[in-house]
């Protein structure tokens, strides 16, 4: 475990194994056994309909978006030889799970309780997932990025995961580049500063900061790219 974290720590923007050309994942494939059953799940999601496009009887392809995303999903007919159902820990990355879980609820999808793992305990009973095989009612505890969860299915039993985020391991963000994917997550950032920015005035005697719009923006640029935060 500590090469693994020496590995993390290492692995950034200046490394020199890093490759320079952008390799950005477009697609991830989704088997399915009926096509329009699961166009109609996944339009539920409110995901955003890309193309549905039929070449004769054998063959039809759909694209998915979903919100705030760079990747798709691609499912249809002889698109893919993988058994319905065998995708499996496909993660959604959202920076306030309990609000896209509700999301989800209002929309009428079944998904799980709020969950996070048991410390690296990776033997158990429940459905696996990226820390373990236990899963420990309700959201990590100290609000930890990367450690709470909600999972749900597709109609063929394909496995989603939401996966909470909001400040990414160092070199996981270009520092010179702060980009939110939808107005939800710009608002949650501000949330958060605005929280981390009264504790910090606080601190400093609780007098008005006249510089707060700096602040945060130190703050959440920091926060997402995983460096020092602002105190």
């Amino acid at each position: 475990m500590a090469n693994l974290k020496d590995e993390i720590r290492r692995n950034d923007a200046s490394d020199a194994s890093v490759a320079r050309v952008d390799m950005k994942l477009e697609i991830v494939v989704i088997p399915v056994s009926d096509v329009d059953r699961a166009k109609e799940f996944y339009g539920r999601l409110g995901w955003r309909l890309d193309a549905d496009f039929a070449s004769g009887d054998d063959f039809r392809v759909i694209q998915f978006t979903p919100p705030g995303s760079g990747c798709s999903v691609i499912f249809g007919k002889n698109v893919t030889a993988a058994a319905p159902g065998s995708a499996q820990g496909l993660y959604l990355i959202v920076s306030d799970i309990e609000a896209a879980r509700g999301e989800l609820l209002g929309r009428g999808v079944k998904i799980s309780e709020v969950f996070h793992d048991a410390g690296g305990v990776y033997a158990g009973t429940d459905e696996s997932y990226l820390f373990g095989r236990i899963r420990v009612s309700g959201p990590d505890p100290e609000h930890r990025s990367y450690r709470s969860f909600a999972s749900f299915s597709d109609p063929d039993g394909n496995g989603w995961l939401f996966q909470e985020l909001t400040t990414r391991l160092p070199g996981r963000i270009d520092h010179a580049t702060t980009t939110f994917a939808s107005a939800n997550d710009l608002a949650s950032a501000l949330r958060r500063a605005e929280a981390a920015h009264g504790e910090h005035e606080k601190r400093t005697g609780g007098q008005r900061d006249a510089n707060w719009p700096d602040w945060y923006a130190a703050y959440m640029v920091a926060e997402q790219a995983g460096t020092e935060l602002p105190q």
